[in-house]
């Protein structure tokens, strides 16, 4: 479900930045899409960053997601910062086919997140995608649990072909994200700054034009 969502920001209680990172081809923006929507289809490469949004309900807390879908070139490295600030969750994604998408996650991804992530305590998971093609697995599952543990995040395989595990991946992280006060608090944050816009945006009409009438 992609949803509209301006106007609305007292309709849930917390809003949290989410972010899917890893080498290009490993499946980012259709794990993405397995999960927003009913559908899944083959994706072009993402260029530069794209971002959805979901609302979803956990714990009888309402959540505004805003699912961030990054190129995972080097040469889009320029929005590297931006991307990363007052991120609550990471998604780290490699192709269980591909190795040198594995050892990325080390030689570049976990030293980027280290570099720019602002939230010291947002949570991490790490996804093993495509194993709907497990006879041309590169990776076992035993080296990802292993390098998920040396990093102190969560650990699924999952296939957006089949929809296996897509769902779990991000219903662990928000239930983690759950568990930290302080991004609790920064998501909660959020809101209220967002309701105080739209409120001075509602405001705003009805103290100029008076003498026009």
């Amino acid at each position: 479900m992609d949803s509209c969502l301006k106007g609305k920001s007292n309709s849930y209680d917390y809003s949290f930045k989410i972010l899917l990172i890893g080498d290009s081809g490993v499946g980012k923006s259709s794990l993405l899409l397995s999960f927003i929507s009913d559908t899944v289809q083959d994706l072009s490469p993402t260029i530069g960053v794209d971002f959805k949004l979901k609302q979803i309900t956990v714990g009888g807390k309402r959540m505004k997601l805003t699912i961030w879908d990054t190129a995972g070139q080097e040469r889009f490295g320029i929005l590297t910062s931006s991307y990363y600030r007052g991120t609550h969750g990471i998604i780290l994604v490699y192709d269980v086919t591909r190795r040198e998408t594995f050892t990325n996650l080390s030689d570049i991804w976990a030293k980027e997140i280290e570099l720019y992530s602002t939230n010291h305590e947002c949570v991490k998971v790490l996804v093993g995608n495509k194993v709907d093609r497990d006879s041309e697995r590169a990776v076992t599952r035993e080296e990802g649990m292993a390098l998920a543990q040396k990093y102190k995040c969560s650990f699924l395989e999952c296939s957006a072909k089949t929809r296996e595990n897509v769902q779990q991946c991000f219903k662990d992280l928000i239930h983690k994200m759950l568990e930290v006060p302080s991004l609790l608090e920064k998501g909660s944050s959020v809101v209220k700054k967002q309701s105080l816009k739209d409120k001075q945006v509602y405001k705003a009409p009805h103290g100029s034009g008076g003498c026009c009438s």
